[in-house]
């Protein structure tokens, strides 16, 4: 993706999901992936990061979301679980477990480290770009119904 300076909140309903994906960007990086009933009211309906989540959930063809730069503002552990979640293929899936071998730092046999991946994944800020949904059986920042889709998006 271009350098992008832009700042906003961005927000389109999307059939699939039966309600809006909203982005909130500042300094071209993405803050935040929601997805309520309805859009903040200042929000604008084009950005390319929109386009782009769009044009996965049409699920017509694999859309990657590399070039896209999201603002991890958490604690380096939690930013490095979420790294590694962005490295899982679209249409794979891993467990906690595995991803927390995947984890630079992360001892997948220590129930805290666990816990730390677990609570990565509940408070991953960007939801479909980050995809959490790709972890089987941990938490997923989208609401249940949004991360089944996905799943089932992706034949999961």
């Amino acid at each position: 993706m271009d350098e992008v300076t832009d700042a906003g909140i961005y927000a389109d309903e999307s059939p699939y999901l039966d309600r809006y994906v909203q982005v909130g960007i500042a300094s071209g990086r993405v803050l935040r992936v929601t997805f309520p009933e309805t859009p903040e009211g200042d929000s604008e309906d084009e950005h390319p990061v929109l386009e782009q989540i769009f044009d996965y959930l049409e699920g017509v063809e694999e859309v990657s979301f590399d070039d896209v730069q999201i603002a991890l503002t958490m604690p380096t552990d939690q930013r490095a679980v979420l790294e590694q979640v962005r490295q899982i293929p679209y249409g794979d899936q891993v467990g906690v477990e595995t991803l927390a071998r995947m984890t630079s730092g992360i001892d997948h046999q220590d129930d805290d480290d666990l816990i730390l991946v677990r609570t990565a994944l509940d408070e991953n800020p960007a939801p479909i770009l980050i995809p959490d949904h790709r972890v089987r059986d941990g938490p997923s920042a989208a609401p249940p119904a949004v991360e089944q889709k996905l799943r089932s998006l992706e034949g999961l």
